[in-house]
């Protein structure tokens, strides 16, 4: 029977198609992302180590000697072991210049997480005796391959990290990339290489801990084991240990953002299953309608003999034979999709995304419960349904005029579930307005940046402060530049961690007595004017400003109001690094971390006054960004030929981290499911208003014959579902204003209280409701009733 009716079936399958494999790129998603263990041994015994309070991110917890005085104190954990996944550096190996991205690590690493090696051998606790004594590297399936053409003769060979050399011991296996499920480094190497001054420094706050679990300990038990000896630490170095308790986390989501990003996919994992529902919904009432055109032929069958089971086993036949078809249309999709994403680096870091066992599964099960989802309703039809009166009166219309029937509230569901995922797309939409126009404390626009690392052009990495100076006047004077600075980091770039001040005359300095610990940047003349952030109060910097006068800073709001509140901070002191420091300058608050935090207080220190070899030159200009690009690296180039150069524009930087992906993210997903649900919702509107008038037209055709008015004809035509997409509109409105705390989850600061959001729904629902009732209200207008009554 389905071949007999093509368009029916075309438009039964391509709804299943949508709602399936959308339903499977979601889960897809979620499965590699939650439900996919990490590749290491034993997985569900590995813990992270984190402070108490929740932080966003790659905030890290300790300093390298700190983590060793938790490792050998600790009486909970079997083993521990730590990482810095912040290691970069430049690749030279024969013609091979590449940059790249590393872990460096603890000698017992690998060994804690239970992996064995491609190629080679892994580092080892025995191999590192001290500072810079273990220079090996262990390569990345993807960088062996990529650089080295899957060479195993690599393994003994020297290659050149930065200026550093470094011997490749090993090839990690393909599937391994370390704890977090989004990063894959390039390669690893032991934190012993990294010197002496840091193996000794507990101010260099870079080493996330790993641990192991001995038998019978809980994550609770290990935190208070771990919590005692940090406050331990805490009396014995008061100055650089904050005493601060600790807890467990799971590895893999950076940590206390797989909170975020838990909700992030829960919450659109529920919203593409009413994608689904609202898809069954039009499926059913599509079938329940021509089971009631197929009522005359049904109760024929029952008059010769066929039972009501049979009938009802034909009509769910047909309905598992659509989904079917239909599910593996969409699990076709759903893999080249998820292929695309597996291919796909995001702003968080490369997900590997496969369609495995269970994704199949999921697809299966999803196929099987819509068969019988929107199969039931035209079963019952026919179960219930009376021959006699059937074959009296031929097909009848199961939708009685006066009252609600199965149908309509199917309609009705089916336009509450579309005007929810309107509201929510929409909603998605004033997050990201929001977000672009949210003040930042800086403009991107117009401005490139330039980032150089000097300590690698020249043998020392000593450069001179007047070598600096010279470099940005060079800059600045680019034809087309307005202004030019440096940084040495911009926002948005993670590593952020405060700095701890002190009232003037402090003579303890220990962290207790800290009195603020902001975001501390260390800027040149010129780097304020060319990044755009509005100088409230004072002035900027000076060249005249060396180690030798009095040290200044600059500061912004929130660092000015939480220390002095009300009293004006130009002219007040403190002390920030070892230096009594007067503030010159106020600055407006921004965004650093993410778009999320709370307003955080932040002082900007003299280039002229701190040392910096990393730095980023920041310069705003007028001309094209291709343009401006090859001058900078021209410039810069010429002035330190052997430095490596990496241009971009702030925008574009903006964009490859993680400050808008969110609201990006979570405007295509909601985008998506919400122009999936207007089709289907159009699909059934449209259904429900031809069915309506094909089943009435004899009907119409009376009361025009009559002198019915116009209004009246189309109410008769279209009223009905006009009248549910009013209900079903005022229901899914609702559900949109009190499922805020579920959009919360996916929208930065989601309001479907908003009156544009409101509006904008109601808008779209109407020209939705107008769009699909149009033709049927046409073809119910334009009615001949003679020629209805010569056909009669």
């Amino acid at each position: 029977m389905l071949w007999k009716s093509p368009a029916f079936t075309l438009v039964a399958l391509v709804t299943l198609m949508l709602g399936i494999g959308a339903n499977v790129v979601v889960f897809g998603v979620l499965n590699a992302v939650l439900l996919h263990p990490l590749d290491v041994s034993d997985p569900q015994n590995l813990y992270q180590l984190r402070l108490k309070p929740w932080t966003s991110f790659k905030l890290l917890t300790t300093s390298y000697p700190a983590f060793e005085d938790l490792r050998r104190r600790n009486t909970t954990f079997s083993g521990m072991a730590g990482f810095d996944g912040f290691a970069q550096a430049t690749l030279r190996s024969g013609n091979t210049v590449k940059s790249v991205t590393g872990y460096a690590v603890t000698g017992n690493y690998f060994d804690l997480l239970g992996v064995q090696p491609e190629v080679g051998r892994f580092i080892h606790e025995a191999d590192g005796q001290g500072p810079n004594s273990a220079p090996y590297v262990v390569l990345s399936d993807n960088l062996w391959r990529s650089a080295f053409n899957a060479d195993p003769g690599v393994v003994g060979t020297t290659v050149l990290l930065d200026k550093d050399p470094y011997t490749v011991i090993g090839v990690a296996p393909a599937h391994f990339h370390g704890t977090e499920q989004f990063v894959w480094p390039d390669y690893w190497i032991p934190f012993v290489n990294w010197g002496q001054q840091f193996l000794q420094s507990r101010t260099s706050i870079t080493v996330t801990v790993l641990g192991r679990l001995k038998p019978g300990v809980t994550p609770p038990q290990a935190a208070e084991n771990l919590s005692a000896i940090a406050a331990q630490l805490a009396k014995e170095y008061p100055q650089t240990e904050t005493g601060m308790p600790l807890r467990l986390v799971r590895p893999g989501l950076y940590a206390d953002d797989g909170d975020v990003i838990r909700g992030f996919l829960y919450s659109v994992t529920g919203l593409a299953l009413l994608v689904l529902v609202a898809a069954c919904a039009n499926l059913a009432n599509l079938f329940a309608a021509r089971a009631a055109d197929r009522s005359w032929e049904l109760a024929l069958r029952v008059a010769l003999g066929a039972s009501r089971w049979r009938l009802v086993r034909q009509i769910m036949t047909e309905s598992m034979v659509v989904s079917l078809l239909g599910g593996t249309a969409g699990l076709l999709i759903a893999r080249l999709l998820l292929g695309v994403m597996n291919r796909w680096d995001s702003p968080y870091g490369h997900l590997a995304v496969n369609a495995d066992a269970r994704v199949y599964f999921v697809a299966l099960t999803l196929t099987l419960i819509s068969a019988l989802f929107f199969g039931i309703v035209p079963a019952l039809q026919a179960w219930q349904s009376s021959p006699l009166q059937a074959m009296k009166i031929g097909p009848v219309d199961a939708m009685p005029l006066r009252r609600f029937s199965p149908r309509d509230l199917l309609l009705g569901a089916q336009i509450a579930i579309c005007m929810l995922l309107v509201t929510a797309s929409l909603v998605a939409v004033r997050g990201m307005v929001r977000m672009l126009h949210a003040p930042l404390g800086f403009h991107p626009q117009g401005v490139m940046l330039a980032e150089m690392d000097l300590s690698l052009a020249r043998p020392g990495g000593d450069v001179p402060l007047e070598k600096k100076k010279a470099m940005i006047e060079a800059v600045r004077n680019i034809p087309g530049v307005v202004a030019a600075g440096t940084v040495n980091r911009v926002p948005f770039t993670g590593g952020l961690r405060g700095v701890p001040v002190f009232e003037p005359g402090t003579t303890e300095f220990t962290l207790n007595n800290s009195v603020l610990a902001p975001y501390v940047f260390t800027i040149s003349p010129g780097y304020l004017e060319a990044a755009g952030t509005r100088l409230l109060d004072g002035r900027d910097f000076s060249w005249q400003e060396t180690t030798q006068t009095p040290y200044v800073a600059i500061v912004n709001e929130t660092f000015a109001r939480k220390i002095w509140g009300d009293t004006p901070a130009i002219g007040q002191r403190f002390i920030v690094r070892g230096h009594l420091t007067e503030v010159v300058g106020v600055v407006e608050d921004g965004k650093y971390h993410n778009m999320q935090e709370s307003p955080q207080p932040v002082a900007y220190l003299s280039l002229a006054q701190n040392d910096q070899s990393y730095i980023i030159f920041v310069a705003r200009s007028q001309r094209a960004q291709s343009e401006m690009a090859a001058a900078l690296e021209r410039t810069l180039s010429g002035l330190e030929p052997n430095a490596q150069i990496k241009v971009q524009s702030w925008s574009e930087a903006l964009g490859g981290l993680n400050a808008l992906f969110p609201a990006r993210a979570a405007t295509v997903a909601l985008g998506v499911m919400g122009l999936l649900a207007t089709m289907l919702a159009v699909t059934g509107i449209f259904g429900m208003a031809a069915y309506n008038v094909s089943r009435r037209m004899k009907e119409l055709g009376i009361r025009v014959a009559l002198g019915a008015r116009t209004k009246h004809v189309m109410s008769a035509a279209v009223g009905r579902p006009i009248v549910l997409l009013g209900l079903g509109s005022l229901v899914g409105l609702l559900l949109g204003v009190f499922a805020s705390r579920l959009l919360e989850h996916i929208v930065y600061q989601a309001n479907p209280r908003d009156p544009v959001v409101i509006c904008g729904a109601v808008l779209t629902m109407a020209l939705l409701g107008i769009a699909a009732s149009a033709i049927p209200a046409l073809r119910a207008i334009a009615v001949d009733p003679s020629k209805l009554l010569r056909e009669e």
